[in-house]
């Protein structure tokens, strides 16, 4: 994979230029001046999360790693400013977040002698051709959790073979264990060449996910500003949704004058771009990273980390970000959750049988356009008793699909094996920290 080298710095360059990253963060993706407050003796688990959803997914696997083993230490590594500012918030002890190391062998090289990992995890993205061949050198175990594979990525693949077909064997051979998010995904990986001796259950990490609970005094302030049927989410938003949300909602206004928009952009920094939207659009609007009171303006902008929990409560119906642009979609078990209803793009390639559910069961709304999103957000509001009942429909679908308890086992006990740490293997106990 040296021929991408190049290719993999110029992405990262220009992740910089787009305000992606800073300077600084290009430092530590090419893993120079790292450091860690770790023991010496302690074990370490190196898990990687690419995505935002994906380090979401990983925390119920670091706190069942930390509960499990008192003295494990666990570093992880994630490719955004965003998602580590967020995983910076969460309250656990013998863990460290970082941004990961771009990969190049001399950053990857770099980045395993500062951490000097027992075991590597890699989460939903599954190939990382010098991360696992590294590992693999050094007898550090790789094994994939909730590998997920798109028919899209599939082609790709197969494309490559002709002239890279050598490097993603060595990569796949490196792999220790492997659990394919899906049946679709873990059959793609088998045509690929991943070895059925190394497979494990299924495994979707997505399903498992808490978003936990919000204070009291938040969700009161808050819910007295917001009226539950009449208050419309459009959550985890990318860039080339918003003209399409915002434009739905000025029509909206027309009909359901008293309406309230929750904007929850996917990154905050985005916060400027969408003002400037709405400001274009004739909307009046507050955001929470400035302190605005929650009242007062139709439009409200979720602009801080780690708060989706309260954005869902609110709500009673959500349109899933990153469904209008070709990019997969999010996760539809967090606002199920919640019990609140679910309208999405096309584009859901990321979670397929989830949403394949949804819609065999009538469990959620699909739309294409600002038009038919005004169409879906019209007959909720219209009918908030039918609303109640696609979030129950909703429920009734995904239940089915959470994670299954023998799924989880195994991968416990294949870390278990690997780092030959029998205490993995057990569930948790009352010390965890």
């Amino acid at each position: 994979m040296t021929l991408l080298s190049p290719l993999l710095f110029a992405l990262l360059i220009l992740q910089v230029m787009r305000g992606r990253t800073t300077l600084s963060g290009l430092r530590i993706r090419l893993a120079r001046g790292l450091t860690f407050s770790i023991p010496t003796e302690a074990p370490r688990i190196w898990i990687h999360a690419t995505s935002h959803g994906a380090v979401v997914s990983a925390r119920s696997l670091i706190e069942e790693a930390l509960a499990r083993d008192p003295s494990i230490h666990v570093i992880l590594s994630t490719d955004s400013d965003t998602s580590c500012a967020l995983v910076r918030t969460w309250d656990l002890q013998r863990f460290h977040p970082c941004l990961a190391p771009v990969d190049l062998r001399s950053a990857v090289t770099r980045f395993l002698d500062a951490t000097r990992p027992s075991a590597f995890i890699a989460i939903e993205r599954a190939l990382w051709p010098n991360r696992f061949d590294l590992c693999a050198r050094r007898g550090i175990p790789v094994i994939v959790a909730g590998a997920r594979m798109s028919e899209r990525a599939s082609r790709r693949y197969t494309a490559m073979s002709t002239f890279l077909g050598g490097a993603i064997r060595t990569t796949l051979n490196a792999i220790t264990a492997f659990a394919a998010l899906d049946v679709e995904s873990e059959q793609r990986f088998l045509q690929l060449g991943i070895s059925p001796q190394r497979l494990l259950p299924r495994m979707n990490l997505v399903s498992s996910v808490s978003l936990g609970t919000v204070p009291a005094d938040i969700l009161a302030q808050f819910s007295a500003a917001f009226d539950r049927d009449k208050t419309l989410l459009a959550a985890s938003l990318h860039e080339g949704e918003e003209k399409t949300v915002i434009t739905a909602f000025r029509d909206i206004l027309r009909k359901h004058p008293d309406t309230r928009l929750i904007i929850a952009p996917r990154h905050p920094a985005r916060r400027a771009d969408i003002c400037a939207r709405l400001d274009r659009a004739g909307l009046r609007h507050a955001s929470r990273s400035r302190g605005d009171a929650p009242n007062g303006s139709p439009v409200y902008i979720a602009d801080v980390l780690g708060e989706m929990a309260l954005w869902y409560q609110l709500a009673g119906c959500c349109f899933m970000g990153n469904s209008l642009v070709d990019r997969g979609g999010h996760t539809p078990f967090e606002p199920e959750q919640f019990e609140t209803a679910i309208i999405h793009g096309p584009h859901v390639d990321n979670h397929t049988l989830a949403y394949r559910a949804l819609n065999a069961a009538h469990g959620a709304v699909t739309v294409t356009d600002a038009a038919s999103l005004c169409t879906a957000w019209d007959s909720m509001l219209a009918h908030p008793d039918q609303t109640r009942d696609l979030a129950q429909a909703a429920h009734r679908a995904l239940d089915p699909l959470r994670i299954s308890g023998a799924g989880y086992d195994a991968f416990w006990l294949a870390l278990s094996k690997a780092m030959q740490r029998p205490c993995l293997s057990h569930p948790r106990t009352e010390h965890h920290q």
